[in-house]
């Protein structure tokens, strides 16, 4: 058993990248109630589930006459298999696409006791069940049909995996410049403190107060995601205005001397705030099938520009 050609081999792979997604993609459309086309790439294939059940059935092959062997196996060689994948892609892209986090027993999210149970479960029907029909259907295509249909679908999956990894990538690069939009207005509110607390006659009794307050600012623009979006916004405008109110009702020669400078700063913040919009409406086709298709995707650093990305990722299909 499972002595095949590299070209049976690939068209394994491709049949259950497909079979997965028909499974997953069905399972989030009923849990979701609507249509979603599930996964990494914009057709109906799945890589993981074809990297999994190629990895059942080689682990299961020193264990075939041995079904708790089996399971065993499928067990740890599925668990390894989802946390790599899942270690890697986060360190590649910045957001995790599936997360065990709220599940029992999990370690950092990417594995979880119940899915490494299941994995072994679906390892005994994938080498008992699924793949005796699969495997008669494949070995009674003749050679040369087989492939050139492996060769066609090897040029498609290829040419889609390309697109979608890169799209991965500049989502990716699109939520690091978000943030970084976020952080310069941050510095922005910062050094708008300073102005308007030297600008205030009780400079002196509040230098106390507003020292702490600036190690707060500190720390949160360090942080970079423990104020929200609208909290910075809100704030910018609320001290530009006081600064307003004090040139018109307390103009003293420090405001004067630093009028230039909080020009200079209202633009970088205007600049900042439209190239951050610009950033989260997502124009490009595959990074906003990329967020439909993984409605469950999420990233603790970058967690508030990714879910603005996901709310315009439906406007847009409306």
């Amino acid at each position: 058993m499972y002595h095949y050609t590299v070209v049976q081999w690939l068209f394994f792979f491709y049949f259950y990248c497909f079979f997965g997604w028909c499974f997953e993609s069905a399972y989030v459309s009923i849990k979701s109630k609507r249509l979603v086309n599930r996964g990494f790439m914009r057709g109906p294939f799945l890589p993981l589930y074809g990297c999994g059940a190629i990895m059942m059935l080689m682990v299961s092959k020193p264990f075939q006459e041995n079904l708790v062997l089996v399971y065993i196996a499928g067990c740890l060689g599925a668990t390894v298999l989802e946390y790599v994948t899942g270690v890697t892609m986060e360190a590649l892209f910045k957001v995790r696409y599936w997360d065990y986090s709220k599940n029992k027993f999990n370690f950092q999210g990417h594995i979880c006791l119940g899915s490494s149970l299941a994995w072994g479960g679906l390892t005994i029907l994938m080498t008992e069940v699924i793949h005796k029909p699969v495997e008669r259907l494949v070995l009674s295509i003749p050679g040369r049909y087989l492939g050139i249909i492996t060769f066609l679908l090897s040029v498609y999956i290829c040419v889609d995996f390309a697109l979608s990894f890169k799209a991965a990538l500049d989502l990716r690069d699109i939520l690091v410049q978000m943030e970084r939009a976020k952080e310069e207005m941050m510095r922005i509110q910062k050094r708008l403190d300073v102005i308007i607390a030297l600008t205030e006659e009780d400079w002196s009794s509040r230098k106390s107060e507003f020292a702490d307050g600036l190690a707060l600012r500190k720390g949160e623009i360090k942080e970079g995601i423990s104020m929200r979006m609208e909290d910075v916004k809100a704030q910018i405008d609320e001290t530009l205005e006081k600064l307003k109110n004090l040139a018109q009702t307390k103009p003293n020669a420090y405001l004067d001397s630093v009028k230039e400078e909080i020009f200079d700063l209202k633009v970088k913040y205007k600049s900042s705030l439209d190239y951050r919009s610009r950033l989260g409406k997502l124009k490009d086709f595959f990074q906003r099938g990329l967020i439909r298709s993984n409605p469950t995707m999420n990233s603790e650093k970058f967690k508030e520009a990714l879910e603005e990305l996901k709310k315009n990722s439906q406007k847009k299909r409306k």
